[in-house]
């Protein structure tokens, strides 16, 4: 089988991250003026970090955007969630592949996921004031939900990578 092809305990295992931050995205209320922390991005981030191919990431980027719109608290979040998925996936795979030797260091995965909550954070706003008009101030919409968001999510990557890094070692020795 060739390197490219989604195979499917690939597929499976996807799935399982999407359904997971799915749900995550779901039970977590939108606190300040419909905004809510996005956990989704976590589930996305293990996803590009596990399997690094430009397929994955655009199947990664694709559900994540529209599962969460699915989901979205804000005011007219459905397109914003979309186009901050798909862009934020393609920029955290960039990430990746720039520094790829030190992707599994774990410094580095939390500076990723970081980096990654705050570009998401950045796109989904702009594109939110873009579209119609925020329901508050960008700077505070920023410091209340994004800046906070990913700092837990980067503790979040911090708990969750290593664990997807050994299950992925025990399922590659079967």
């Amino acid at each position: 089988m060739s390197e490219v092809e989604l195979k499917t305990r690939d597929l499976v295992f996807m799935s399982l991250l999407m359904g997971l931050g799915f749900v995550l995205h779901a039970v977590i209320p939108g606190f300040f003026f419909g905004m809510k922390p996005d956990i989704f991005l976590v589930m996305m981030f293990v996803g590009i970090l596990a399997f690094p191919s430009i397929k994955h990431v655009f199947l990664l980027g694709s559900v994540a955007g529209l599962l969460s719109a699915f989901t979205t608290t804000f005011p007219a979040g459905q397109i914003p969630n979309i186009v901050d998925k798909g862009i934020t996936a393609l920029v955290f795979f960039i990430l990746v592949l720039t520094m790829k030797k030190y992707k599994d260091k774990p410094f580095v995965t939390l500076a990723f996921t970081f980096v990654g909550t705050i570009v998401s954070g950045s796109i989904f706003l702009g594109s939110a004031l873009l579209m119609s008009e925020l329901p508050a101030p960008f700077i505070a919409l920023f410091s209340a939900v994004v800046l906070p968001t990913a700092v837990v999510n980067s503790l979040v990557m911090g708990v969750i990578y290593p664990i997807v890094l050994r299950i992925n070692k025990q399922t590659n020795k079967s």
